[in-house]
């Protein structure tokens, strides 16, 4: 089999799995696995693929996502005959079911069935009886918020928070004097897909604690996700124990 993908979390599935034989393209934003993912061409951005290209290496199944990647990319690919899987995972039994299904094209059902037991046990794993109030920025200028209907914001809830903007829809726009108001408990700063570093921590810290997280952690849907689970769940329920 012959993949290209162009989703970062899911290159990564793939590998995984053990098929970084069958990659035969990524994006430049597929960085994992390290040092290992080099060897697989890159075929443009998630948003700017080169579709031609992808078109010329004629791969069995491509790999896309209905957020991160444009529809008129897609469709173009289909139009040349090309099977799109195009995923849309929001929450996170979403993600296991998706891991389930790629698992079963990918003829590796066992190994994808182990991910989804590790993930559904870490699901199980009861939210503290306190849930701190959390705000996820994920860009800063415009000032945009981790809202509901998405997986970062379902990964968070079930890590035990309270995302203080559960009440907007995806990404809204917000203000600082509007995050003021709703008083969080905890500021977690994703690496991505803004970088925000030490010096943004620095200025929300008169907000609340302010902590900088690896971006992977809450968007990254994959072989990451127990990890992100019972890491988001430590930094929670610090919080909690305050």
């Amino acid at each position: 089999m012959r993949i290209v993908s162009l989703v970062p979390s899911l290159t990564e599935l793939v590998w995984w799995f053990g098929f970084g034989e069958a990659l035969v393209g990524r994006t430049t934003f597929c960085v994992e696995p390290a040092g290992e993912i080099e060897r697989v061409p890159r075929l443009g951005g998630t948003k700017n693929p080169k579709i031609d290209r992808i078109i010329e290496l004629e791969p069995d199944l491509v790999l896309a996502n209905k957020e991160e990647n444009r529809r008129e990319d897609v469709e173009a690919l289909q139009a040349a005959g090309l099977e799109v899987l195009v995923t849309d995972p929001n929450t996170v039994p979403e993600a296991v079911a998706m891991i389930r299904d790629l698992g079963k094209r990918l003829g590796c059902r066992a190994k994808a069935n182990v991910l989804a037991a590790a993930i559904e046990a870490e699901l199980a794993v009861p939210a503290p009886a306190r849930r701190p109030r959390v705000f996820v920025p994920i860009w800063r200028e415009p000032l945009l918020a981790l809202g509901s209907a998405s997986y970062g914001h379902d990964l968070l809830e079930r890590a035990g928070a309270e995302n203080i903007f559960a009440d907007r829809s995806r990404y809204p726009a917000v203000t600082r004097e509007e995050v003021e108001a709703r008083r969080p408990d905890l500021i977690l700063l994703p690496d991505e897909p803004y970088p925000f570093g030490e010096t943004d921590a620095a200025a929300w810290s008169a907000v609340a604690p302010a902590r900088v997280v690896d971006g992977k952690l809450l968007w990254w849907y994959g072989p990451r996700i127990p990890t992100a689970l019972r890491t988001l769940r430590e930094l929670i329920a610090g919080e909690a124990a305050r």
